[in-house]
């Protein structure tokens, strides 16, 4: 295949590349943009020089924006925001400003209505789900506190999501094929995705394990230890670099950082996983203010998230867990499914098995909510041959679909009301 139709390949991957993508894509846009255009001219919460850290739900934007985040778990995202900043600044004339905000929050915006558009891909090309339950799995997706909170934050989660559904969806292609993962998409995808976060990584190995007639064949076998091992020196290489080969400091930070974000016990343990990990992730609960500063004086308003209080977020968490792994169930043969849920199991591992960041782990969903929508799209697969079931499944998803939508929009008027009494 020559270089202009691999080009025109990718293009077509990752954007819109017909008229009912098209129209998502504007949908969302506009929908996420109208919001992010009025918090970026009017108030200082997307970006605030004097903020280091944790405006609001510990997200670093200022940290991100201006160093790429703390090496240890950013290895290489320092150089990919130097590009974002860049950009922020020729457009803003040098300066911190609205136009500023607005750069970034439109990247944002971009970025995340381009994941929606990779689940509809999926949706539509892998699982062949028909246009209308396509339509209400990713709408249901759209508004899930992640991706709001994403779509007008610069951080690494929301590119972090981007590049993990585009990889998902690329690699559910060459299977569909029967073809193996390139070398090249293998080396590049293990740059970005581990270079922004570097447990991500492994996300990225998963499917080699599933390619057809791997343990079958040395020669398959060896090819595929090749393109890992390549994938892992590029990656190695550049991390060494970034850090000036001083990788006695890798160790050193990552147990302060481990231990600083993993000893946290105000919150019982199921509850953090429940209304934080799961749930904050998809349903926002009710929030809380607390004082900060930022070292120099200046003390500011900080928003975070706080455990369910009513039984009702419970349910619906329970509800949406039982229906994903239900489909992990009925689709345990299907090695697509396999990738997506073993990729959602390292975070399991991570934050809530090791602990590390799960009194805060609300801020981690881009790493691992796409699982939801694909997993239910899945779930509607396997009854395609029972209506009836299909039907149920398609009345209970609306249902739902309508309390997170009431339930996201009154939070979000909070996190309005928030920002526009500390933040103008």
């Amino acid at each position: 295949m020559s270089f202009k139709s691999k080009f025109l390949n990718f293009f077509k991957i990752v954007f819109p590349s017909s008229w009912a993508e098209f129209g998502l894509f504007v949908l969302f846009i506009l929908a996420y943009g109208i919001f992010g255009t009025y918090l970026a001219q009017h108030y200082r919460i997307i970006f605030d020089a004097r903020i280091p850290w944790d405006g609001y739900f510990s997200f670093d934007n200022k940290a991100i924006v201006m160093s790429g985040g703390s090496f240890e778990r950013h290895p290489l995202s320092y150089y990919f925001f130097n590009w974002i900043r860049e950009l922020a600044f020729y457009i803003s004339g040098g300066k911190t400003g609205s136009n500023f905000r607005l750069t970034l929050a439109w990247l944002s915006n971009i970025t995340i209505s381009l994941s929606l558009i990779q689940i509809f891909k999926y949706l539509k090309n892998i699982i062949q789900l028909p246009l209308g339950l396509n339509i209400l799995i990713v709408a249901f997706f759209s508004i899930f506190s992640t991706n709001i909170l994403l779509s007008f934050t610069p951080e690494t989660y929301t590119y972090t999501l981007f590049l993990l559904v585009l990889f998902n969806y690329y690699t559910a292609i060459k299977f569909k094929k029967d073809q193996k993962i390139a070398g090249s998409a293998l080396v590049l995808a293990g740059i970005t995705v581990g270079g922004l976060t570097v447990t991500n990584i492994v996300k990225v190995f998963i499917p080699i394990a599933f390619e057809k007639g791997l343990f079958k064949s040395w020669k398959k076998f060896g090819n595929a230890v090749f393109r890992v091992s390549l994938t892992c020196v590029a990656f190695i290489a550049l991390y060494l670099y970034r850090i000036d080969f001083k990788y006695s400091n890798i160790l050193s930070k990552s147990g302060e950082q481990y231990e600083k974000f993993s000893n946290v016990k105000s919150t019982p343990t199921w509850d953090m996983i429940y209304s934080y990990f799961f749930g904050g992730s998809i349903l926002f609960p009710s929030f809380f203010i607390r004082e900060k500063h930022n070292m120099k004086g200046f003390y500011y308003k900080a928003l975070f998230m706080d455990v369910y209080t009513s039984i009702v977020p419970y349910i619906f968490i329970g509800l949406l867990l039982i229906l994903i792994f239900w489909s992990y169930f009925r689709n345990f043969k299907n090695k697509l499914a396999q990738i997506v849920m073993l990729s959602m199991f390292v975070d399991i591992l991570i934050h809530c098995v090791l602990r590390f960041g799960l009194h805060t782990s609300y801020i981690y969903g881009g790493h691992f909510v796409f699982a939801f929508p694909i997993m239910l799209g899945w779930l509607f697969f396997s009854y395609r041959n029972s209506p009836k079931m299909v039907s149920l499944l398609t009345v209970l998803l609306a249902i739902m679909f309508t309390f997170l939508l009431f339930n996201n929009y009154v939070r979000m008027w909070e996190f309005y009301d928030f920002v526009n009494q500390y933040y103008r």
